[in-house]
């Protein structure tokens, strides 16, 4: 039996069913578990309530029965039943709240480092042996949609950061983002957009049965080991097809989104419309944080040099053309962390995508070229300023490096 108590009476032996509330404000993310430790118990502390299953641990002892709602087994009182809720009608839809990049940033960095953790979890877990059960991933999923509904910059550029050490598990959280993002550019469902993001928070698991020595080589693979590379969204699918609480979506994704419209991708081959749109999707969301992220052998690139060169490759058939449009749609043409130079001669780093037009973010500029000295940095609205973007421009060829804590600043 189901039963939701409050966290004073909750004790070691107890099967936590679910944790109440969001699962951002407590450590763990799977929400159903054995309560086995003291340390578990004192971690639990922060959330008011729980579901206990007492068929799977102890039961609660003695208390007042107002303190215990059971949600198996029980009569409820007709006159209590909630009238049914009408249905929305299209102008009555409530719209996403929406937060500014800044206002976001704080909730999204606290989220990133969560899904970093349960991603961790995840792939010790594939390596020892264990089933997945994709149904913990759900929470991370949500949060993260909500997040990109909130403000989408903020989580996409966040997850973007990422070490040599944490890249495996952060490139599944930055393609799940990215992945939600994407889905709300094309008009998707909110089914569909949450199966969309499932699917890039697994796309990569079948690299937790790569040799370490492979996937963590620090620097290019050989043949031999680009082959053995390859092999890792069969195995995905495999755990996929064997665990819980995977759909058609996420596994189609996991399997194909190495593939290529001119059908020069694998494990398939597949070409055209061969390709699911959601893989199509992967394709690209899954490139993107690749080559703009720092990898042990190579830096991350800028993400406006990133676009640009991506869509010469959509242009030879890497991607389809459509999905990657409607891309650079959702994260802008000169993406946040980009270095642009202003008509004014000064360089700035693109902090958020104006309401308007992609070519009109936020920068916030730092450098005059004209003294060729550092300026004190002011957040620059291009889409109300004269001044406007004349360039791309490269970190490396400048010498500037952190970059990215100015578009992380508070104002």
């Amino acid at each position: 039996m189901l039963k939701k108590i409050p966290i004073h009476q909750l004790r070691v032996g107890m099967y936590v069913h679910e944790v109440c509330g969001s699962w951002i404000e407590h450590p763990f993310w799977r929400t159903s578990f054995l309560l086995q430790t003291p340390e578990q118990l004192a971690k639990l502390a922060v959330v008011k309530e729980l579901v206990i299953d007492t068929a799977k641990g102890l039961d609660v002892q003695a208390q007042p029965q107002a303190e215990v709602q059971t949600f198996d087994d029980v009569e409820v009182p007709a006159d209590s039943v909630p009238a049914p809720v009408a249905a929305l009608t299209p102008d009555q839809t409530p719209a996403k709240a929406t937060r500014t990049f800044q206002q976001e940033i704080a909730r999204a960095t606290k989220i990133v480092a969560q899904s970093r953790t349960a991603m961790k979890s995840m792939f010790q877990d594939v390596r020892l042996g264990k089933a997945v059960n994709a149904e913990h991933c759900l929470p991370v999923v949500d949060e993260i949609t909500q997040s990109v509904n909130r403000n989408p910059g903020a989580i996409v550029s966040l997850a973007r950061l990422k070490t040599s050490d944490d890249y495996t598990y952060m490139h599944s959280v930055a393609v799940c983002a990215l992945m939600v993002s994407l889905a709300n550019q094309l008009g998707l469902s909110e089914s569909d957009t949450r199966e969309a993001g499932l699917a890039g928070l697994v796309h990569d698991l079948g690299k937790a049965m790569m040799p370490l020595e492979v996937l963590n080589k620090p620097g290019s693979l050989t043949t031999a080991e680009f082959t053995i590379m390859k092999g890792h969204p069969e195995a995905g699918y495999r755990m996929l097809v064997e665990g819980k609480g995977v759909g058609p979506v996420p596994l189609d994704v996991c399997l194909h989104h190495h593939e290529k419209v001119n059908g020069k991708g694998y494990p398939k081959g597949l070409k055209g419309d061969e390709i699911s749109v959601f893989a199509k999707m992967g394709a690209v969301c899954d490139v993107y944080d690749a080559i703009t992220s720092n990898r042990p052998y190579k830096a991350g690139w800028d993400p406006a040099d990133s676009i640009q060169k991506m869509a010469q490759w959509a242009k030879d058939g890497h991607f389809d053309e459509a999905i990657f449009q409607a891309f650079v749609r959702s994260i802008g043409i000169y993406p946040t962390g980009s270095m642009v130079k202003l008509q004014s001669g000064r360089l700035g780093v693109v902090v958020e995508q104006g309401p308007r037009s992609l070519l009109s973010p936020v920068v916030r500029t730092f450098f005059s070229t004209k003294s060729n000295e550092p300026i004190a940095p002011v957040l620059v609205d291009l889409h109300s300023s004269t001044d406007r973007i004349v360039s791309r421009e490269s970190p490396a060829d400048w010498g500037f490096q952190h970059l990215d804590k100015l578009w992380q600043l508070q104002d």
